[in-house]
């Protein structure tokens, strides 16, 4: 039953908010259930954030986040004018809702997908509606045709793994011209196609991405958005209303750094995208289905064991992994790729489990 206080306002009263995987402490565990690089940061950023940790810290950061914003469009490829930062991706998303999307038109998003999306809509008191997606998973892109409100669609999807292609998502833009597409790439960098060459090409696209994962920084909260200069001043707009300063110094000068550093970005995705090959491998000569990954998880269900029962089971031997009671879903588990030892690890647990 959902706890109730007569101090509450009507809208915390109806809210469902987003419930995050596990965090235990009463022993140590294998933790595969949050999708966090298994890796440290780029040695580079950590000694950045460590000079930065000076006095200066009395002062405000900068609220325009001018820095962070030129190596970001420098990396990438776009202008400064086309970059909006925030803290961590799931903020730019709230920021984007608030936005782009209108209470009365309905905006679209996967009936399977980020679990945000839809406490994002509700607080905001945006109508949406659920896109079914097929039998395997896979996107059907023309549901995404037409939207009256807009829509947002993660590439990777999440918890599923799956990708489409950047033409698939120039499709879902080219037909839904007046209104603004999202395109999550929290999980691109792990094998997916990233559309942000397309910002200059569609005026409605906004790209958001994070250095959580593939920047093993999800502890520092940066996230960024991409998109022409009306996007990033309705965004702007919006941060400036609640909070002008919603970075701190050390994030904005580690950020930088983790960024430039290219060498260990592509170090460590790709051991990262090996791990997850071999394993995949590894799972299905145990009896299990994967759904094939372009992120750093699987999505997988056993032919003959219960994923709940796989969950307990597992966490009882001190491995972590994601179950969503949900339907569609609820006989699946969500893997997040760790080290080699990790996953070698808990394959010798799936032996006692299964």
């Amino acid at each position: 039953m959902k706890r109730m206080s007569k101090y509450w306002s009507k809208l915390a009263a109806r809210l469902e908010p987003y419930v995050p995987g596990e965090q235990l402490k009463d022993k140590k565990y294998i933790k595969l259930n949050t999708n966090e690089n298994p890796y440290p940061p780029s040695p580079k950023a950590l000694e950045a954030i460590k000079a930065a940790a000076d006095g200066s810290l009395k002062l405000y950061p900068d609220p325009l986040a001018a820095d962070l914003r030129s190596t970001l469009a420098e990396h990438y490829g776009l202008k400064s004018s086309q970059v909006f930062v925030g803290n961590g991706s799931d903020e730019v998303l709230a920021f984007s809702f608030m936005a782009f999307f209108n209470a009365e038109e309905e905006v679209l998003f996967p009936d399977v997908t980020y679990s945000f999306y839809p406490v994002y809509a509700n607080i905001f008191n945006i109508s949406y509606r659920l896109v079914p997606l097929a039998e395997d998973f896979s996107l059907p892109v023309e549901g995404f045709f037409n939207a009256e409100g807009g829509v947002i669609i993660p590439n990777p999807n999440a918890p599923t793994a799956r990708a489409i292609s950047s033409k698939d998502i120039e499709m879902i833009l080219v037909n839904n011209k007046d209104k603004v597409v999202i395109v999550d790439e929290a999980y691109v960098d792990f094998g997916a196609e990233s559309v942000v060459e397309l910002v200059d090409k569609h005026e409605n696209l906004l790209v958001v991405q994070t250095l959580s994962k593939s920047r093993s920084l999800a502890g520092l909260r940066v996230g960024w958005a991409f998109g022409q200069e009306d996007l990033i001043d309705g965004l702007t707009r919006v941060k400036d209303s609640i909070n002008s300063y919603t970075l701190d110094r050390l994030a904005l000068i580690g950020a930088a750094e983790a960024i430039k550093d290219e060498d260990y970005f592509q170090e460590t995705r790709e051991r990262i995208m090996a791990t997850r090959e071999r394993i995949t491998a590894s799972l299905e000569n145990l009896g299990f289905k994967v759904i094939p990954s372009k992120a750093n998880f699987i999505f997988i269900t056993h032919e003959n064991t219960p994923a709940e029962d796989i969950f307990k089971r597992l966490r009882e031997e001190g491995v972590l992994v994601r179950y969503f009671n949900k339907p569609g879903i609820d006989n699946y588990l969500r893997v997040s790729i760790g080290t080699d030892e990790e996953m070698d690890a808990m394959i010798e647990k799936l032996l006692i489990v299964l």
